[in-house]
């Protein structure tokens, strides 16, 4: 398995802002240990990034929110990219529409995602939907994703366990298996 690892929507407005959320902010330092493990293990490291400019679809539902080059459209410090990282923006809640996350994976060989971030009803089920329509195997650290209500979070990690094969894992089984199977 040849894996990447994609920090979905850990931006300033969903986890400091106004959109942001307690949960968010506790799935914090289980990233950052995914983080120090995947670029130890030399395991790409990409962030998908909501984005909006004025008229985009998804803010007829959702009202203005990430508006490009506005600073709670950034990573929040705490996880910020660094240098070889990839940043992938997005318009909507999928990381694969409209955007060249795909062409990004293949080039590179991947086959395999470990999904993390927010909302887990939204963007990491989409992506995951996404992925998986594309043939990607799906790892989700348990302590790495969140949303809000709690009961959509934990209907959504099963449906995604049951319909796209998803491991949903807990983090020391996934810094585990990366320690053990570097790329």
């Amino acid at each position: 398995m040849t894996k990447a690892v994609l920090i979905i929507d850990m931006l300033k407005e969903f986890v400091h802002g106004k959109l942001g959320f307690k949960e968010a902010k506790s799935i914090i330092p289980g990233i950052l240990a995914l983080l120090t493990e995947a670029r130890r293990a030399k395991i790409p490291v990409i962030y998908i990034c909501d984005s909006h400019k004025p008229g985009d679809h998804e803010l007829s539902v959702w009202g203005p929110h990430a508006m490009e080059g506005s600073p709670d459209s950034e990573v929040i410090e705490e996880l910020k990219p660094e240098k070889g990282d990839i940043i992938i923006k997005k318009n909507t809640y999928s990381g694969f529409f409209r955007t060249k996350l795909n062409e990004c994976l293949k080039s590179m060989g991947i086959d395999s995602l470990i999904l993390t971030g927010v909302h887990t009803h939204i963007c990491i089920q989409h992506t995951a939907a996404d992925a998986f329509f594309r043939g990607y195997k799906l790892i989700i650290p348990i302590e790495c994703v969140a949303g809000k209500p709690i009961e959509e979070h934990q209907r959504s990690l099963e449906y995604m366990k049951r319909i796209y094969n998803a491991k949903v894992l807990k983090l020391d089984k996934v810094l585990e298996d990366l320690r053990g199977n570097a790329r």
